[in-house]
């Protein structure tokens, strides 16, 4: 049985690091060819060893990781952070800051959707309507 618990599916591991919200999506993920192991596309069923550097592309981010521990069982992010090395280049951490200050405001996009009620009565005043 200690030899069944120490194989681990990539699938499962990305999952229990919180890359993925679920098993299945990162399953999807690898399946679509977002994680390599080299630059080389894997299957959702490889063994993760210790060591390993995998690149992995989220709907978020991209990450580059480097296996340090084994983590059989989804835990806390706290927790979970302990289990990889975060080795993602600081070009794509700065790229992700400046989405993140121009595009997630929160606020509605000029131009699109309806009219807010404050510009809705600068339309009407303005049409004498």
């Amino acid at each position: 049985m200690s030899d069944a618990k120490e194989k681990l599916r990539i699938d499962k591991y990305l999952w229990a690091i919180r890359l993925f919200k679920t098993r299945s999506q990162a399953g999807d993920a690898i399946d679509k060819g977002k994680v390599k192991l080299s630059g080389v596309s894997i299957k959702a069923s490889r063994i993760v060893a210790l060591g390993d550097e995998y690149e992995v592309k989220t709907e978020s981010r991209k990450w580059v990781i480097k296996v340090t521990g084994l983590l059989h069982n989804r835990v806390q992010y706290s927790e979970a952070v302990k289990y990889y090395l975060d080795l993602t280049p600081v070009e794509e951490l700065d790229r992700l800051k400046f989405e993140a200050a121009a595009f997630h405001t929160g606020k509605r996009l000029s131009k699109i959707g309806r009219p807010t009620k404050r510009e809705r009565r600068d339309l009407e005043d303005f049409m004498n309507i």
